[in-house]
């Protein structure tokens, strides 16, 4: 077997793996997070708390997560997602009926890259409401898993991103003055 079939079995068994736990407080907690993250809702409301709360270190925080969360998303959704096809995890995965499942490509995880790159982005300014936001990242990543709606590669990609994103708008402003000065 070549490297490349041993990654795509461990990927289908650990998502097989992660579609079926039963845990009841995650059955109940992931789907309310899920649809608190959709269409960024979550991180739109972060961020206005942020900024209502935080200060300077507040408003500068939303800015670096919404900037990286676009970066993250315009990357996951508008470039990989249409260069790279890939189905979803088969439904007999999921136990419950899924109501709306996505037809797009499955990956990568556009919902992981965009609350990774908000949280880490956010964690770049103020490491506090970083750590705050990562607990909700955390859960959407594991709940496209666990909803059968991502492969674990999917959402890693996804999360790749959303670090690159977040990484890419911490140097931006430097990288622009540098080039301004050249």
């Amino acid at each position: 077997m070549s490297v490349r079939t041993d990654l795509e079995d461990g990927d289908r068994r650990l998502g097989r793996r992660m579609t079926s736990w039963r845990w009841d407080p995650a059955r109940r907690a992931l789907p309310v997070v899920e649809e608190a993250a959709q269409h960024t809702k979550l991180w739109w409301g972060a961020a206005f708390v942020m900024v209502a709360a935080g200060g300077w270190r507040g408003r500068r925080a939303a800015a670096a997560g919404v900037v990286s969360m676009a970066v993250a998303e315009v990357v996951s959704n508008g470039v990989v997602k249409q260069l790279w096809e890939r189905r979803r995890p088969p439904q007999e995965w999921v136990p419950d009926e899924v109501p709306d499942r996505p037809d797009s490509s499955s990956f990568p995880s556009g919902h992981t890259a965009a609350a990774v790159g908000f949280t880490a982005a956010v964690a770049g300014v103020w490491p506090l409401a970083g750590a705050l936001c990562a607990v909700p990242a955390a859960m959407v990543a594991g709940e496209r898993v666990h909803a059968g709606a991502h492969y674990p590669s999917d959402v890693a990609v996804g999360a790749l991103i959303g670090l690159s994103a977040a990484a890419l708008t911490h140097r931006a402003p430097r990288l622009a003055v540098r080039a301004a000065l050249k």
